[in-house]
């Protein structure tokens, strides 16, 4: 019977080094991808499926969004800024009110991104919008 013994063979501490700095560097990156703010869109307060709320007619304010930006508040065409300044004085005269925005297909998505940004800056509650039916 011939009993070898097998000899065990040791990594070598230099051979180590390079799987250790590699797992050094994969902890630092994946601490650092951690930290980094996630854009998370737009938190909108969505009501319940099932409930129904009554709103006063006398406190929606509706803004109409054309294609190339173009505001439209009572028949009149208004710049962003006419636009803040209205809502913050109807937000000051009924605190429940209603930003209703009517939306033409056209109109772009970064100018519906700015007036919704605007109604979060001026902590409007109660904010809908809707697509206007093209008439044909």
């Amino acid at each position: 019977m011939n009993l070898q013994k097998k000899k065990r063979s040791f990594i070598d501490a230099t051979e180590s080094g390079a799987l250790s700095d590699l797992g050094f560097l994969l902890i630092i990156y994946f601490i650092v991808i951690a930290g980094f703010n996630i854009n998370q869109g737009f938190l909108l307060n969505l009501p319940q499926k099932n409930s129904t709320k009554i709103v006063n007619v006398e406190d929606i304010t509706k803004i109409y969004l054309k294609p190339h930006g173009e505001l439209i508040f009572d028949g009149k065409t208004i710049n962003y800024d006419d636009a803040k300044v209205i809502i913050k004085e109807r937000v000051r005269r009924s605190p429940n009110m209603t930003l209703l925005l009517k939306i033409y297909p056209d109109a772009l998505y970064q100018d519906v991104v700015n007036i919704i940004n605007l109604s979060k800056e001026l902590e409007i509650d109660n904010f809908s919008f809707s697509m206007v039916k093209e008439e044909k």
